[in-house]
This record gives structure tokens, C-alpha cells and sequence, in this order.
């Protein structure tokens, strides 16, 4: 395609700062200024605003709430646009390929629209069709408005975000989604890891008429999944349905790794007793890494353990320089008194996540994307499962099959490593340590009585451990002898010296050492 002239660049720039200073954004920049400046810059920017509203580690709660609300439909193609897109993809005059084609759109949205068809085969489907240019377009408009940012750089809250990271992360995520050849591949993919699911199901692809700018699916007739009456009507039981999405996203989520970034209502349907999940343009991937270090988080939750909580933040994310662990644990702690009171239950698993994310922004923790797209699919999901089934909880959901998945692929050896607190813990109790010495090392962990401790125990914290070592290690050696008793035969024995002697010798002393290890210890 032959490079956009200059003076196009310089218009469309024009537009943009006119756009900018007409909303005074050099006075203030609030969450409903930002959606009409995105609504007033055309589909460009709705798109852009559509995909940062997923990026809660970028943009304050407030904006990404309200970027949530854009509007998705825009203005349609012509039919003659259409049209000529099909035949230039496919070559062909486009009655060769469709028996029937609707001229009007099913939807149209900023970055395609899409419309019914039938093809020459007999099948019902839906094409969608990328607007021309769009990527071009795109492209332009987010150079242009990194030129315009600079202007954020004089405003008020020009601390808000770095617009320039945002534009570039936002470039990687659009381009992707623009590739709708990517999308077959996550169709395939996402029908791939769930094609053991009976309940689960995806649209039909048609890969011979696919392009990087066409996707021609089977066409689901489906009822909504937000259309209570009508699931009822066809006799569907709302809480099944309700307990199985929920239990399948987190299987995306923890199992595969692989989950729709974006499950609203107009994107699962109910068709032939199988949930249908359309639109796989925006898929987020997680890391078995970061499955498995997610499952650690909503067990730290579970248990209302802050030090799992903090191990987790800080495997999820990546750490820029020094990390003040003792403030890290204690916001983790004062995030775990908000749930105290609530069984798991009663915990919304998103706002967890999100709460979490927050702890990470405050400790300069980098997050991965998928993190930021997961809290938002999650919110969604919650949503929607709320909606249809008010008595299925998606925290509850997601524990019981991290639980079972735990208790599948248990591995000893990563356990210890992973929770060694936990050994050390449950190791003080099994020798009857006193409570206090415990509570010592969790006050210390959280920086609250590094000074104090020898203050308030002295030496008889300290003879009270050696003691207790003396009394483990006695024990090793009188289970050794014990063994060695047992073992002892003939050959290896003195001529002079019977068998059951150096056996009594080595029992007696055995029994010794285990009356000691019992007597009572003498307290300063």
C-alpha cells in the first residue's frame, strides 16, 4: 500500500490536538473526559480505549472502569467496500464462493464488522471482514498521538501514566488482534484444549476462506447467555450452566493457561446443551509458571497466609531493583484483614487479584500482560456468572479445582521448596516448641520486633533451643543404635564377645538416651 502523503499525517495531527484542546485536557484529564475524547478520535481510539480498559496495572481503577463502557458499535461499511474486500482476498467474484450474503451487518466494531451468509456448500455462516485500511490507519493515528502526548507532559496530572508505554503496548495487542489469522489459530487451539469438555463447544471454522483480513465461521443460533427467560423457556437449568462456565474458565485459566480475555454476554451462547464461546480475537496466555503461582495466591488466601501472598507477588511479577519485603508483607497482611471476617464464599476472586495488582504497582512490581487481561476476564466472568446463577461463586469454583488439581500433581520435592515455612512451622510444633518462639519469628518477619527480641527472651530462648537440639540429635543417635542392634550379627563380631551382649550394650544405651530425652527440662 503506497505510504499516506504528509499532508494527511498533518490533518489528522491537527485533528487530534484540536480534539485535545477542545476537551481542555490540559486542565484536567477524568475518566469520562478520557472516554469522550476516545469516542470523539473515531474507531482508532475506541479500540485503543477498549483494549487499555483491560490494563489496570497502567490506568487507575476509575479510568478503566469507565473505558469499559465505549461504546463497540460503529459506523458499517458500505456494501460496495465489503464487497470488494471478499474479492480481492479471495480472487473470485464473491457468488462464486456464498450462495447468499447479507448486505446489511450483523455488528460492526472499529476494527471489523461482520455479516450472515450461506456458502455455496450449503453451510450457514458468518463472515467477518476487516475494515480497509484499518491497520494503516491505526498505525498513523498512534505515531500522530505520541506527538501529541507531549502536550500531557505540561498537564496536571501528567504523573496519571506513561502514555508512550501505553501506545506501544497497545500497538503489540491491536496488531495481533488485526491478524484474524491469529484468531483461527486461537479457535483451533482453544477448541484443541477442550475438546474432553462435553459442555464446551466453538464455532465451526472454515480455514479454505480465511485470511489475514477475512474469518469465515459457522454461524451459532444460540441463546444468549444473559437471556434468562428463553434458556428456561428451552429447559435449561440456569445453576448448572452457571457452576460449569465458572469451573471451565478457571480451567482456562489454571490448567491451560490459555483463556478468552473477553467473556461478556454477547460472547457466550447456549446452543444444543453446550456453552459456545465466540470471538477468540483477544486471548490471554499465562506461564505454567504463573499458573501455578496464581493457584499459591488463591491458596494464601484461602489459608490467610500473608507469606504465601507475598512469595506470589513476587514470583508473578518482575522485580526493578529493591523490594522492601517487611512494607511488602505487611500490605499483604493488611489486604488478608480485609477478607478476615468473610468466608471463602463470600470473597470475590477478582477484586483479590485486583487488590493484588495493587500491592505490586505500590512496590514498583512489574506485571506481565496476561495478569492485567486475567483480572479483567475474571471481573467479566464473575459477572456473568452472578447474573445467571446469583448462588455460584467463582473464588469457590476456582479452590475446589486448584484443590483437585493440587492433590493430582502433587510433587513432594517442589512442595518443600516452594513452602518450607510451612515444614519449618509444622517440624517446631511436632517437638513442642513453645507458641512464643513462633510468634517471634512472625514478628520478625514482619519487621515489628527486630530489637526486641533478645529484650523480651534473652538466654533462655537460646538454652531452651539448644536444648531441644541436643534432645533431637540424642534422638538420631538412639535410633541409630537401636538399628545398629538389630543389624549386628556373627561375622561381624568379636570371637570373645557374644552376639546378645554387644545387642544389650547397645539397647541400654539406646534406652538411656531416650529417658533422657523425656526428663523434664530444668528452667532458669
Amino acid at each position: 500500500m503506497a505510504r499516506e502523503p504528509k499532508i494527511d499525517q498533518h490533518r489528522r495531527l491537527g485533528e487530534i490536538i484540536e480534539v485535545l484542546r477542545r476537551n481542555e485536557i490540559t486542565r484536567e484529564m477524568t475518566p469520562e473526559k478520557l472516554c469522550a475524547v476516545m469516542e470523539e478520535l473515531g474507531p482508532t481510539f475506541i479500540k485503543l480505549g477498549q483494549i487499555l480498559s483491560m490494563r489496570s496495572d497502567l490506568l487507575p481503577a476509575a479510568y478503566c472502569e469507565a473505558l469499559t463502557r465505549l461504546r463497540t458499535q460503529v459506523e458499517p461499511m458500505p456494501y460496495e467496500q465489503v464487497e470488494a474486500i471478499l474479492e480481492g482476498a479471495y480472487g473470485h467474484p464473491l457468488q462464486d464462493i456464498f450462495a447468499s450474503f447479507d448486505q446489511s451487518a450483523l455488528g460492526s466494531a472499529s476494527i471489523a464488522q461482520v455479516h450472515s451468509a450461506e456458502l455455496v456448500s450449503g453451510e450457514k455462516v458468518v463472515v467477518k471482514v476487516q475494515r480497509q485500511g484499518i491497520h494503516e490507519t491505526m498505525n498513523r493515528d498512534i505515531v500522530l498521538l505520541k506527538k501529541a502526548a507531549e502536550v500531557v507532559k505540561y498537564t496536571p496530572h501528567k504523573s496519571l501514566v506513561d502514555f508512550n508505554r501505553v501506545l506501544d503496548e497497545m500497538w503489540i495487542v491491536a496488531q495481533q488482534e488485526m491478524n484474524f489469522l491469529t484468531e483461527a489459530q486461537n479457535l483451533e487451539k482453544f477448541a484443541q484444549m477442550n475438546k474432553e469438555v462435553a459442555y464446551i463447544s466453538v464455532p465451526k471454522l472454515f480455514p479454505n476462506y480465511c485470511t489475514s483480513t477475512t474469518l469465515v465461521m459457522e454461524r451459532i443460533f444460540g441463546v444468549p447467555i444473559d437471556d434468562h427467560e428463553a434458556l428456561l423457556k428451552a429447559g435449561y437449568d440456569l445453576n448448572e450452566i452457571g457452576s460449569k462456565l465458572a469451573d471451565n474458565y478457571v480451567k482456562q485459566i489454571t490448567e491451560d493457561g490459555f483463556f478468552h480475555a473477553d467473556p461478556h454476554p454477547g460472547n457466550i451462547r447456549v446452543q444444543d446443551g453446550k456453552i459456545v464461546y465466540l470471538d477468540m480475537g483477544m486471548m490471554g496466555t499465562l506461564s505454567e509458571k504463573d499458573r501455578k503461582t496464581i493457584s499459591q495466591a488463591v491458596e494464601g488466601v484461602a489459608r490467610n497466609n500473608p507469606e504465601v501472598c507475598m512469595d506470589a507477588v513476587l514470583q508473578l511479577g518482575v522485580v526493578h531493583g529493591e523490594v522492601d519485603r517487611r512494607k511488602l508483607y505487611q500490605d499483604c497482611e493488611t489486604m488478608l484483614d480485609r477478607y478476615g471476617c468473610m468466608d471463602l464464599g463470600s470473597m470475590d476472586l477478582s477484586i483479590v487479584m485486583k487488590d493484588m495488582m495493587e500491592i505490586m504497582k505500590a512496590h514498583h512490581i512489574g506485571m506481565p500482560g496476561g495478569l492485567s487481561m486475567l483480572v479483567r476476564g475474571l471481573a467479566t466472568m464473575e459477572g456473568v456468572v452472578v447474573d445467571i446463577a446469583p448462588s455460584i461463586n467463582v473464588t469457590q469454583v476456582a479452590t475446589a479445582r486448584i484443590s483437585r488439581t493440587f492433590l493430582r500433581d502433587f510433587d513432594w520435592k517442589s512442595a518443600l521448596s516452594r513452602d518450607a515455612h510451612a515444614v519449618y512451622e509444622s517440624a517446631y510444633k511436632s517437638l513442642d516448641i513453645p507458641a512464643l518462639i513462633s510468634d517471634a519469628l512472625k514478628t520478625a518477619l514482619r519487621g515489628k520486633g527486630v530489637l526486641g527480641i533478645e529484650h523480651q527472651f534473652g538466654e533462655s530462648a537460646s538454652d531452651l533451643i539448644r536444648e531441644n537440639v541436643k534432645r533431637i540429635c540424642a534422638a538420631m543417635i538412639s535410633a541409630a543404635l537401636i538399628l545398629s542392634a538389630c543389624l549386628v550379627n556373627e561375622t561381624a563380631c568379636l570371637p570373645f564377645l557374644p552376639v546378645i551382649w554387644i545387642r544389650f550394650v547397645l539397647i541400654l544405651l539406646a534406652l538411656i538416651l531416650t529417658v533422657w530425652i523425656f526428663l523434664p527440662t530444668k528452667r532458669k
